[in-house]
């Protein structure tokens, strides 16, 4: 089981925007009108299509996930989440980021995606503690591929380096503790 599960994982480094998935995830912000970071290269990669439909969708709180299409980014859809801003980690930061990665899996099953690219969420400007950040996106992507079949292959795109190597040694802490 454990390998099985190890193996529907991949890290990589990379635009996310060209990734040849069913679903990418957008890190948004609560808009969804695109921003920095890879949100606005999402926006830009695909086109104003996605800006238009963003704007009849009426913004999307923190934790929670909307669905659009991909329009010209190889993905036919875009899954936004909007991931907490740190500010010194006050309340239920570690709950809303997971529930990014929760809603995003329910989100993804609704429209029947079998592979999904998620970026690292939280961690650029709005400056979630990288390493706190990938152990609740491993953490909950191994407990949602253990309790569901249908998702194929979960990509982390990573950008940078840094970012790059620090899922990677979180994802061998994760996938070699023993299983609940």
């Amino acid at each position: 089981m454990e390998k099985d599960l190890k193996d529907k994982i991949e890290i990589v480094q990379g635009d996310i925007t060209k990734m040849e998935v069913d679903a990418i995830i957008n890190a948004a912000n609560t808009s969804l009108l695109g921003g920095g970071g890879v949100d606005g290269a999402i926006h830009r990669a695909a086109g104003p299509e996605l800006l238009a439909e963003t704007k009849t969708i009426g913004g999307c709180p923190t934790g929670e996930a909307r669905v659009t299409n991909g329009y010209q980014l190889p993905a036919k859809w875009v899954i936004h989440t909007v991931g907490p801003i740190w500010s010194g980690g006050y309340g239920d930061k570690d709950e809303l980021l997971a529930n990014c990665y929760i809603n995003s899996f329910k989100a993804a099953l609704e429209i029947s995606a079998i592979t999904v690219a998620f970026p690292s969420i939280s961690t650029g400007v709005y400056r979630f503690p990288l390493e706190r950040a990938v152990n609740i996106a491993l953490r909950e992507t191994k407990f949602f591929l253990q309790n569901n079949q249908s998702i194929k292959k979960v990509i982390f795109v990573c950008f940078g380096s840094d970012v790059y190597k620090k899922y990677q040694e979180v994802f061998n802490e994760v996938f070699n503790q023993e299983t609940h």
